[in-house]
């Protein structure tokens, strides 16, 4: 599909791990090139990273979460539906983050974590949020990722909204779905007060 492309992308990302170019009716992210590292092991590193996230998407998108169709892989670069829709950022609310909980707890559920969870990596369309980028994810089913997880999201409510208190509990509403929730959910309570802890000793 790749060696087919004629049109020109109406948007390029270059983000520090990939290229994104958002054309028409497709995307297509394309993982970097890493200098320092041996170029052999740096081709192998970056197609098997690209084919795990595919799979890793696909995977998710079965499990019940809204995530773009892959329309094909090729070497370093994964071709995706175009996602037409508002960044979660700019209309949060309550009702979405308790959806995106319920999102979460499905991804959880299935053994997956996305590993980068906040407002800019997902799409508001049709009644749905999409999770669009998932090349920090990976299988996991310990309760100390799936914490961590669950942390950089309520990190990224602090960060962006001044609601963040009303957005984290509405999550926690959703995530309830998921039969490990409570024991997750304290996780993310220690792993805060860890991180607190080490910044009141570095001041």
């Amino acid at each position: 599909m790749l060696t087919g492309i004629k049109e020109k992308p109406e948007i390029v990302y270059l983000g520090g791990e990939a290229e994104v170019r958002i054309y028409r009716d497709f995307v297509t992210k394309t993982r970097k090139k890493k200098g320092y590292r041996i170029a052999v092991l740096d081709k192998i590193l970056r197609r098997t990273r690209t084919r795990s996230e595919a799979k890793i998407m696909s995977a998710a998108r079965r499990a019940g979460i809204p995530t773009p169709l892959i329309l094909d892989v090729e070497r370093e670069t994964i071709v995706m539906e175009r996602i037409e829709g508002e960044p979660l950022k700019k209309i949060m609310s309550t009702e979405l983050s308790r959806l995106l909980g319920i999102y979460v707890a499905k991804l959880h559920q299935a053994g997956i974590i996305h590993g980068d969870i906040t407002p800019m990596n997902l799409i508001y369309s049709d009644g749905k949020i999409y999770f669009i980028d998932f090349g920090l994810a990976f299988y996991d089913a310990r309760t100390e990722p799936r914490g961590v997880d669950i942390h950089i999201y309520f990190e990224s409510l602090k960060a962006y909204f001044e609601n963040w208190r009303e957005l984290k509990e509405s999550f926690i509403s959703g995530y309830r779905g998921f039969d490990k929730a409570e024991e997750v959910l304290k996780r993310a309570e220690e792993i805060d007060k860890r991180g607190r802890y080490v910044e009141k000793r570095m001041t």
